[in-house]
Formats: structure tokens, sequence, C-alpha cells
């Protein structure tokens, strides 16, 4: 899905993955609770780190709402046009299971990857949802133009959206659906309709090509409008609860609909011994839309 929040002219390349974490406890972190009665805990069917949210009296099993923690990280080191991935999920029992800590409400590991760079990454469970947090330490001489870490929220049950009926931007003009100008999609057969994502531009320009069947057989859609704010939101099937990702500042908003996940994903440079810092926060309440938009302008400028 990387292909999505990458411009298209950087081409990507996948670094080794041989590089570990130290352990640092061996008793697992178990979960933690907001007042509200929302749960954050690990997902244990998967070595790589994923995280469950789960919602006030639904059992610490359901899976309607998994986070890759995260999907992948790239970055683009300086004096190079190509992208590569320095770290990127593996379902299942591959790959290495993280050391994780749990420090009041927080759950977090650290990660060292590939050229010289050590992740610490860090989910905070709060009053109306869960902030992602994480650092990029350089250890090198070779700055990265670019890095990133992809925070992947994925829905199922309640918040299940494939033909994104329930998934929402929002414009000057205020709350569209995602898919608003591709009415197509609710009555053709869903084998033309996926695979395919669904994007609405907001710091970058909105693409002259505005549907693009690529190579790799998904159709890649593009709102023909930007969004004014870095967020996109789901209503569950009886509209009660809401599940929306936000940043900061990204460069596009946009879904996979047959997972429904949602990405709002910042980039940052990296300098040569230095260090950067993105977060993103997935608000999980249960409110209307324009609740989220109310959060969203209190809490945005909060993120990093």
């Amino acid at each position: 899905m990387q292909r999505a929040s990458v411009p298209p002219a950087l081409t990507l390349i996948v670094a080794s993955l041989s590089a570990g974490t130290a352990p640092l406890s061996p008793q697992g972190p178990g979960s933690v609770q907001n007042p509200g009665g929302l749960q954050l805990l690990v997902a244990e069917q998967n070595a790589e780190p994923t995280l469950r949210i789960v919602l006030p009296g639904h059992p610490e099993s359901d899976r309607s709402i998994e986070v890759l923690f995260p999907e992948h990280v790239t970055g683009m080191r300086h004096g190079s046009n190509t992208a590569e991935h320095l770290y990127l999920f593996r379902p299942g029992q591959q790959g290495q299971r993280p050391a994780w800590r749990r420090i009041g409400k927080t759950l977090e590991y650290e990660r060292d990857l590939p050229g010289a760079v050590h992740m610490l990454a860090r989910a905070t469970l709060e009053d109306d949802g869960v902030r992602f947090h994480y650092e990029f330490h350089n250890q090198s001489d070779v700055p990265y133009n670019m890095i990133y870490a992809v925070t992947d929220p994925r829905l199922t049950s309640m918040f299940r959206d494939v033909r994104l009926e329930r998934t929402y931007v929002h414009h000057r003009d205020g709350f569209d659906l995602l898919a608003s100008e591709t009415p197509s999609r609710l009555s053709i057969a869903l084998s033309q309709w996926l695979p395919s994502r669904y994007l609405a531009s907001f710091t970058w320009p909105v693409p002259a090509q505005l549907v693009e069947r690529r190579a790799d057989g998904i159709t890649y859609y593009n709102k023909s409008r930007s969004v004014d704010q870095p967020l996109i939101a789901t209503l569950s099937t009886d509209r009660r609860w809401v599940v929306a990702s936000f940043a900061r500042e990204t460069g596009n908003v946009w879904s996979n609909p047959e997972l429904t996940c949602q990405h709002v994903d910042p980039q940052a440079p990296l300098a040569a011994r230095g260090e950067a810092v993105l977060e993103v926060k997935i608000l999980v309440f249960p409110g209307s839309l324009e609740d989220v938009l109310q959060r969203v302008v209190q809490e945005r400028r909060s993120l990093r």
C-alpha cells in the first residue's frame, strides 16, 4: 500500500530486515484501558508489532480495529531518488517479536533498522483514542531527505466499508464521502471495484490523472478537490461510533477500501546524527462527524 503515500516518481526497493531489537523484558505488556472503557492491547497473532483497539464492553479478542504499528518504515537517503523500506510488516509468526514495555497508558518498543536508524514506537491511550508516536535517530553520517512510518488501522466488523459508503473527508464546505465522485462503486461488481485505492490530496497537488490503473492491477482514484483537514473518518454501520485518523500535516489521505484502512502518514527529513519525531492520532468514540472535526481542530496542533 506504500505507493499511495509515496510520490509516484519514486522507485521502491526493500532493504535488509535482519536488524532486530535487544530484549528488554520477558513479560508481555498486557493491556491498558481509559476511563471510558476503551482498551489498547498487543495483538499476539502477529510477531511483528500489531495493536488492537477494543470498544467498551467488547471482548479482548474483538478484531474490529487492528493497527499495524507500523505497516512499513520508508526512507530516502540524501543524493538518491529511490525510497527504500527500512522495515516491512510480515503477518503471522514471521519476523522478530519486539520487547514491549508498558508505562502508564502507553505501550512502546524500540527497534534498530537498516541504515543505522534507531526507532522508538509509542502508542498512548487517551480519552478519545490512541496517539501513535515515532522517534527516529540517525546514527550515521548520511542524512535522509525523507522518512516516515505508516500507521495502518484495518477496520472490520461494524467498521468495514468496502464500497466507501461511510468513509468521509473534510473540504472547506464540509464533510463529503471520500469516494463521492465515483458513484458507480455502489453498483458494479466487487471484482471491478477491487483492488483499489482512493486518495484525496492535502498539501500535495491533485494529480492530473484522476483515475489510474497501474501495472500491479490496482486502480487508483484521486478526488478532484483537496481536503482542508488531514483526516479521514469512518462511521460504524449503526452510525453511533466513529474511527478517524488525523495528523498535523500530510501529503494526502487515502484508503484501501478492501481493508477499510485509513492513512494520513506524515513525513520528515532526518539529518545525519539527528532525530525526527512523527505522530498520528486515531480517534475512537461514540459521536458524529462534527464531533470529529471539533476534536481535530482542537488537537491537531498538539501532534508533532
